[in-house]
């Protein structure tokens, strides 16, 4: 019986690339195994695949300040291995993969020491920390920026894991009449993350009016994050769950710089201004959004320099340069992504 274990979690963005992956490796597995941590979103999203046996484990994320809490990061550490191994032990999994996040640590530290092949994907251009940290364990390192794999020793250049769904006009239409959108006036997506972000949201509804001189707005704020502010055009939602029917929709995006989020809007060609989150994070959203600059992509606005000022002056900038984006954006998304790395999982697989 063939047995592959998946693992990453701490965030969405760690996880829905492995769900993504479940009904290929469905066809090529007996098992499918997610180990995640007991506290994050992982348990949650992988309850829609109740064929999935989800098994969560102590872990441990590194406080990017000074914190007593950080003094418990090797005990707990040390805990989590010792109960992913035991899992491990008890699976027998022919393969590891995982999408990182500080949830996969303890695993793959496990599966290097029961020798178990192990592969895993990086989204952002530089190796997260949990990445970095165990990327030695790894028979290769996928990636979702081809520089990043030409500084790794096995990294191997696949594109973002994510596979553009067609939408029919059908769902268009019904995704039009759920949040009352209109057909004569572009579509504005307002998106901060899984948890929203309040230097987005706040920016946005100093500049509403503004905003909607030109465009609908379909903000997306985060859970308990919408305002009780009610304007023609202006749709708030905490969160959307077919965002591949309202990308459909959209003409441009007011997004951070996550690596997941951005691929999905450049899959769909959506022209967008990027407000990366640096503060408590390791830049990583920032490198992404210069990437996307540099590309032709994007155009970014460092949230330290954010003003309403600012602001009007990149939307302004983002409206006329948004036909050239969507011109350069046309062939920038490998569409087999996710094809690549099942057919490298099925090559590790003992």
């Amino acid at each position: 019986m063939s047995v592959i274990v998946l693992t990453g979690g701490g965030t969405a963005g760690h996880v829905t690339p492995n769900l993504a992956l479940i009904p290929m490796l469905k066809k090529h597995f007996d098992t499918i195994i997610y180990i995640g941590s007991e506290t994050g979103p992982e348990k949650q999203l992988v309850a829609q695949f109740p064929e999935v046996q989800f098994y969560p484990i102590t872990t441990v994320k590194l406080i990017r300040s000074l914190s007593p809490k950080n003094l418990l990061i090797p005990f707990k550490l040390f805990k989590g291995k010792n109960q992913a191994k035991q899992l491990l032990l008890k699976i027998k999994p022919d393969v590891i993969f995982s999408k990182g996040g500080f949830v996969s640590v303890p695993v793959t530290m496990a599966g290097k020491s029961l020798k178990i092949p192990m592969l895993a994907h990086e989204s952002d251009y530089t190796l997260g920390l949990a990445n970095k940290l165990t990327k030695n364990n790894y028979n290769v390192i996928c990636t979702t920026f081809k520089d990043t794999a030409e500084t790794l020793k096995n990294g191997l250049y696949v594109g973002s894991p994510f596979k553009k769904p067609e939408v029919t006009p059908q769902e268009k239409a019904r995704i039009r009449q759920q949040l009352n959108l209109s057909t004569t006036k572009p579509i504005c997506l307002v998106m901060g993350g899984s948890q929203g972000a309040t230097a987005i949201n706040d920016i946005i509804l100093k500049n509403l009016d503004y905003i909607l001189r030109t465009h609908q707005v379909v903000h997306l704020t985060g859970k308990g994050k919408i305002s009780n502010i009610k304007k023609e055009g202006y749709h708030a939602i905490e969160f959307f769950s077919n965002m591949p029917a309202l990308l459909s929709l959209c003409d441009i995006a007011i997004t951070r710089g996550g690596s997941n989020a951005i691929f999905e809007l450049l899959s769909f060609q959506i022209p967008m201004l990027i407000i990366p989150l640096a503060k408590s994070s390791r830049g990583d959203q920032v490198q992404n959004a210069k990437y996307f600059t540099q590309k032709g992509y994007a155009l970014m606005l460092l949230e330290q320099n954010l003003t309403n000022e600012t602001f009007k002056q990149k939307f302004k900038e983002l409206i006329k340069t948004a036909p050239t984006m969507r011109a350069s954006t046309k062939h920038a998304v490998p569409n087999d992504t996710l094809e690549k790395i099942c057919s490298l999982i099925i090559k590790y697989k003992s």
